[in-house]
């Protein structure tokens, strides 16, 4: 493996949170409440989006027919995927800084900095995406702003 150009301006957390689609919400609810014993923290049906909590980190589910869900096409078979974005949560949460490294990389940025909510609560939130095309989510701390 090569050593990068420059260290990244932030270092990475943990996981703050994956996002599943899944064909039948309840049904994934009731799983992970049920079975793996995690709590719903929010709901937020006009996304078609839940957030359950997994100990310091989120597992979020989307419904495929939901404004976030449809962007992921069909579901998770030979030409759909299952996992919409996994999120990194990073600090300092610096947008000049993280914009002038993935622009060094040619990665691009996908839109603008949003407040999202994650597993510490609404923060700073920018969406890049792997060589693969898998999307991931670098997150600021909670009551940041870019």
């Amino acid at each position: 493996m090569t050593e990068p150009m420059h260290s990244p301006p932030f270092a990475v957390l943990r996981i703050d949170h994956v996002v599943l689609r899944v064909k039948d919400i309840e049904r994934a609810i009731a799983f992970y409440r049920d079975v793996l014993g995690c709590a719903v923290e929010k709901r937020r049906d006009d996304l078609g989006l839940v957030h359950l909590r997994a100990g310091a980190s989120l597992i979020d589910l989307i419904t495929p027919d939901g404004p976030l869900g449809r962007q992921g096409g069909a579901l998770a078979g030979k030409e759909g995927r299952n996992v919409d974005h996994f999120c990194l949560r990073i600090e300092p949460f610096d947008e000049a800084a993280i914009r002038a490294l993935m622009a060094q990389h040619g990665v691009p940025v996908h839109g603008e900095v949003q407040n999202n909510f994650g597993a510490e609560g609404n923060g700073p939130s920018i969406y890049i995406a792997d060589p693969d095309g898998n999307g991931v989510e670098l997150k600021g701390p909670a009551g940041s702003s870019s």
